[in-house]
């Protein structure tokens, strides 16, 4: 039999900042769905590294520019998030906090194997608590592939 995992969800991002946000709604929906340790990582890092460093595996969830419309979502896993985030063009407002974290976490040796980066592409980033209509629509897909993410990992 495998041996459980021990999931983190890291939800990114202001609620404060409209869609900014959406990375920490998707989590906060998740946290009564899912068997993960959800956190809402808002715009930490290091102090994150300890959450990280208890987890075989993370799911970060955040709003990016992935130059689609709005309400776009893509999932990076494993290598492929580490190449996204190493664009040389920034593509969250929490990539370089997000970056900081993940090398910190790699150089103690503690970087989960099994690691995948959500990102919903936003409408708007201003002053609101309110997410914009595309990302709100995008909140339940968003839901279902965090939860087929993390059921894969689960199953081994």
């Amino acid at each position: 039999m495998p041996t459980p995992c021990t999931a983190l969800v890291l939800g990114f991002g202001n609620v404060l900042l409209g869609d900014d946000g959406a990375g920490i709604r998707v989590m906060e929906a998740l946290k009564d769905q899912v068997h993960a340790e959800c956190v809402d990582g808002g715009t930490m890092s290091f102090n994150l590294l300890a959450h990280v460093e208890a987890a075989d595996s993370m799911l970060v969830i955040d709003a990016a520019n992935l130059e689609r419309p709005a309400g776009s979502l893509a999932l990076f896993e494993g290598i492929a998030m580490d190449l996204f985030l190493a664009s040389a063009r920034r593509r969250t407002v929490h990539e370089v906090g997000l970056v900081d974290l993940l090398d910190a976490a790699r150089l103690l040796g503690c970087l989960p194997e099994r690691r995948a980066l959500l990102c919903l592409q936003p409408e708007r980033i201003t002053w609101s608590t309110a997410l914009s209509a595309p990302l709100e629509g995008a909140l339940s897909e968003a839901m279902s592939l965090a939860k087929t993410v993390l059921r894969h990992w689960q199953a081994g």
